[in-house]
């Protein structure tokens, strides 16, 4: 009765109303786990979709995520794997077997199969491959083969493509038969004797022509294919300045061989962005499910960096011992000019390396830029010099101390707008990801520039 009682308090939870995961149906859910309730689990978690699926398979501990799977296994979606954290995923690859992993890499779309054989090791890629039928096995490899990031990697081999003497009846009565046909596309390519896109029909406009009509004459020449080998940043640059929903994919001869759709890109964009916030921070990937010394391994390398720095910082400071050890006061002030400057050139950074990701900012405007992060670095180190001088020569009762601290709020946070936008633009040039070494390279300056503004000003003014 206890266990009837539970449940019925989440009987009005259905998992086909849920719009995203609610933590009422995840405590729900592992109740039901926790107590061995398989219907109920089953009757709670079947209808999710995929995604939703896959958030929940994450959010349970290891031993919850097997039953789960396990009562799951005949309903079990691949499309689960997709979304799942590579960590949690390799979890449940091992859970399910390879044969039944194997068969799932089969149902896939092209473009999800290549995605998740590209995250196996190389000998699981092997077993996978080999136990994929040969159609199956050729379009993955085919894919593997592609430079990684790349729209080759990003693209979908099942699409529509029909020459352009076609009827809008013929058309219709082609996709009718459903062979060779996708499950979702949004597009109709007009192709000519070599495979060559020549434009498409949106399936909209395909609908409302009269079947007599050849697609010659309704065909939107504006396609714009998009080379095999065009990095994925510059596939989502392309779909968001021209609104597109999907794209041919051509190769070298320009022959038609897969398609781009925009649920792929808002992946693509999502990823891009996440990937640039994280590596702000020195963290190349998350890892909020991976094993506690991997976390510390790959966390420790920007560490080793930053120590590195910060030494080179501490070298600045003992320049100026000698001011310290007479002028007490200097040590209480330094951190205030360092953090200003480091969280003003924190705010640049991250405007510049956005606008380099998204192609706002160019040679072509560069120094307008760059000059006008510096007029706002000067202005905010301005507006707050005076209320910071003033404090200082207040709390220690020495104009002076107020003075040298204004002047170096000043100085740091002109340098922190220059160095916000010179930092990112330059690291690009080099062919450095702004992203990764940005933060790093800027903190030391701010830091030591700001340092040695403040002490040099102090014993100039005050010994």
């Amino acid at each position: 009765m206890e266990q009837e009682r539970k449940f019925t308090a989440f009987e009005e939870v259905q998992a086909h109303e849920v719009y995203g995961l609610k933590p009422e149906l995840v405590r729900a859910i592992v109740e039901a786990l926790d107590e061995g309730r398989d219907d109920d689990v089953r009757t709670l978690a079947v209808p999710l979709h995929y995604s939703d699926a896959a958030d929940l398979i994450e959010r349970l501990t290891p031993e919850q995520r097997r039953k789960l799977v396990d009562l799951l296994h005949p309903d079990f979606e691949p499309e689960i794997l997709t979304e799942l954290d590579e960590a949690v995923r390799d979890e449940v690859i091992e859970h399910l077997g390879f044969a039944n992993f194997a068969t799932m890499i089969g149902e896939l779309d092209s473009d999800d199969a290549v995605y998740i054989v590209d995250q196996l090791e190389p000998d699981e890629q092997a077993r996978v491959l080999a136990a994929l039928s040969a159609e199956d096995r050729a379009i993955v490899e085919q894919g593997l083969a592609f430079p990684e990031y790349s729209a080759g990697r990003l693209m979908q081999r099942e699409l529509v493509a029909v020459p352009s003497y076609w009827t809008i009846g013929e058309t219709i009565d082609h996709l009718r038969e459903g062979r060779a046909v996708p499950e979702e596309f949004y597009d109709v390519y007009v192709v000519d004797p070599r495979h060559r896109p020549v434009g498409h029909v949106r399936l909209a406009k395909l609908l409302r022509s009269k079947r007599p009509v050849r697609l010659r004459d309704i065909v939107e020449s504006d396609v714009q294919p998009i080379p095999v080998t065009t990095d994925q940043e510059e596939v989502a640059f392309l779909f968001r300045q021209h609104n597109l929903v999907s794209a041919p994919v051509v190769d070298a001869a320009g022959r038609l061989i897969g398609t781009i759709t925009v649920d792929d890109v808002v992946d693509v964009i999502d990823e891009e962005a996440a990937d640039d916030m994280l590596r702000l921070a020195g963290v190349t990937e998350t890892d909020l499910y991976r094993a506690v010394i991997d976390t510390t391994r790959a966390r420790s390398r920007w560490l080793l960096v930053n120590i590195g720095t910060a030494f080179f910082v501490s070298a600045v400071i003992g320049l100026f011992q000698a001011t310290l050890q007479q002028v007490v006061a200097l040590a209480v002030l330094m951190p205030i000019v360092a953090s200003m400057g480091g969280n003003a050139g924190t705010q640049t950074l991250a405007v510049a390396v956005r606008a380099l990701a998204m192609k706002e900012l160019t040679p072509t405007n560069a120094l307008r830029v760059i000059g006008k992060e510096a007029l706002v670095g000067l202005s905010n180190g301005l507006i707050f010099a005076v209320p910071s001088g003033l404090a200082a020569w207040l709390w220690f009762n020495d104009p002076i101390i107020g003075l040298v601290i204004g002047a170096a709020m000043i100085i740091n946070l002109f340098v922190a707008g220059l160095a916000g936008t010179l930092v990112p633009l330059t690291l690009e040039r080099m062919g450095v990801d702004p992203a990764v070494a940005s933060s790093v390279f800027l903190t030391t300056l701010t830091d030591s520039i700001g340092f040695f503004a403040f002490l040099g000003l102090a014993t100039l003014f005050l010994l």
